[in-house]
């Protein structure tokens, strides 16, 4: 048995055909990563032949839409800790370390790509974007009484198994307001939640979701508005999750 936790990096995949191949290697150099898992989300031609130059595990997931895609990563990774990332050139696979930082005292670490220091010339954090989702962060930390938060839309995270299942247990949207609900979740279920600053580099390609302005409104009034229903909806908080989990192997 190792002494450090077991951890593998899920990677959903829809439009990062140009990116994906130096994403996996990079997290594969890691000596914290097990193993990296490619979910093929409906991919663009010629991705499966990128991921297959690596080392990466590709499992295909035809159900549409981010949430479908992270719910398969976590059902399919067997390691004690989960971590999920978008294979676009935006994170930074060695800021991995800062989030594992916490772990397993919290089982759940999110980055947060709205400290200006962090934020790299060119990167997709223009006012209303940065501001929209430390507006809905606030709104979450107010209505859920939970940790600080200044970020909602950021999609490098890590967990510990248990929460992973906790999740997939109440998860209810396939879709790019996936992200939102984990959060929601997680505050519901108290368990230990921190949100850590990571780099934020120009994406690669364009985003399918936050690439226009006409798409990015619509999806942060559904956050806000999202926020608020499921606060009375969703189960009430449970006892807390515990941190550590011990490997099946």
């Amino acid at each position: 048995m190792p002494d450090r936790l077991s951890l593998t990096v899920v990677l959903p995949t829809y439009n990062e055909k140009d990116s994906i191949a130096a994403c996996i290697t990079a997290f594969e150099a890691m000596a914290e990563v097990d193993e990296v898992l490619v979910v093929n989300n409906n991919a663009a031609a010629g991705t499966s032949e990128e991921v297959a130059k690596t080392g990466a595990r590709e499992v295909h997931e035809s159900r549409q839409g981010y949430g479908a895609a992270i719910q398969r990563g976590l059902r399919e990774a067997r390691t004690d800790l989960v971590a999920v990332c978008e294979p676009d050139g935006t994170f930074d696979p060695a800021d991995l370390r800062k989030l594992l930082a916490f772990m397993p005292e919290c089982g759940f670490v999110v980055g947060s790509r709205t400290v200006a220091e962090f934020i790299w010339d060119g990167a997709n954090m223009g006012w209303f974007l940065k501001w929209g989702n430390w507006g809905v962060a606030k709104w979450v930390e107010v209505l859920y009484n939970t940790t600080s938060l200044s970020d909602v839309g950021c999609t490098f995270r890590v967990m510990t198994r248990a929460h992973a299942d906790h999740l997939l247990k109440h998860s209810t949207l396939d879709g790019s307001a996936y992200g939102l609900e984990m959060l929601l979740l997680t505050a519901k279920s108290s368990t230990k939640m921190v949100q850590v600053p990571v780099n934020y580099h120009p994406r690669v390609g364009e985003s399918s979701v936050t690439g226009e302005l006409r798409k990015t409104i619509p999806l942060g009034m559904e956050m806000f508005t999202m926020t608020a229903r499921k606060r009375f909806t969703y189960p009430k908080k449970e006892p807390r999750v515990q941190a550590s989990s011990s490997s099946s192997s």
